[in-house]
């Protein structure tokens, strides 16, 4: 469809921040994190900006041309980290200091998160509203598929709601069967893609 990617840079951050803020601020994890709305509006952008700076230091930012959709990647080694990850008390006293949920959803996600292969990690993916449905997120990720096929490299991400699992498994990512329940809230569905072709898909 001619969609026109490219890498986003540091002068992009706002740009990402506020797409993040406008498609996640009602999605049934940030609605969990923030329940009150009033104060959802007033953190949330900070809070999801938080994403776009990891991956604009330790990853990458794919964001189409005029700004209406970005995926925000990570490439994880093999292994277990030598340190615990700070990033979700990073994220809670940046965003929400005295909301414990601010930091529960990351180390929840973060128990389940594989640690046996290398892999390409889809942190979020963003299409604005008004372009959602054009096929922009799917072009946004299969040049990232691609080059796994290509390498042999897995993908993983965790969907947010029942849509975007049934989007991640057009795309080839398959459920890993065990669900990211969050307290009094809504589920997480950790999804994982074998490279085409290496014969250990789902």
């Amino acid at each position: 469809m001619g969609v026109r990617i490219r890498q986003a840079g540091q002068a992009d951050r706002e740009t990402v921040a506020r797409l993040l803020d406008e498609v996640f601020r009602h999605d049934p994890v940030s609605s969990w994190v923030f329940p009150d709305e009033d104060h959802r509006r007033r953190v949330h952008g900070v809070f999801m900006g938080v994403f776009a700076d990891i991956a604009l230091a330790e990853g990458r930012i794919d964001m189409t041309e005029d700004g209406t959709a970005a995926a925000l990647w990570l490439d994880v080694p093999a292994g277990l980290p030598d340190e615990e990850d700070d990033t979700p008390a990073r994220m809670r006293e940046i965003a929400d200091p005295d909301n414990e949920r601010a930091e529960l959803v990351g180390r929840l996600t973060g128990a389940v998160h594989p640690h046996d292969r290398a892999h390409a990690y889809l942190l979020l993916i963003a299409v604005s509203p008004e372009h959602q449905g054009e096929g922009l997120g799917s072009a946004l990720i299969a040049p990232v598929l691609e080059r796994c096929d290509r390498e042999g490299v897995p993908a993983y991400l965790e969907a947010s709601n029942i849509r975007s699992r049934g989007l991640y498994e057009r795309l080839g990512f398959a459920f890993t069967g065990r669900t990211v329940d969050l307290p009094d809230g809504p589920h997480m569905w950790p999804m994982w893609r074998e490279p085409a072709g290496s014969g250990n898909g789902s």
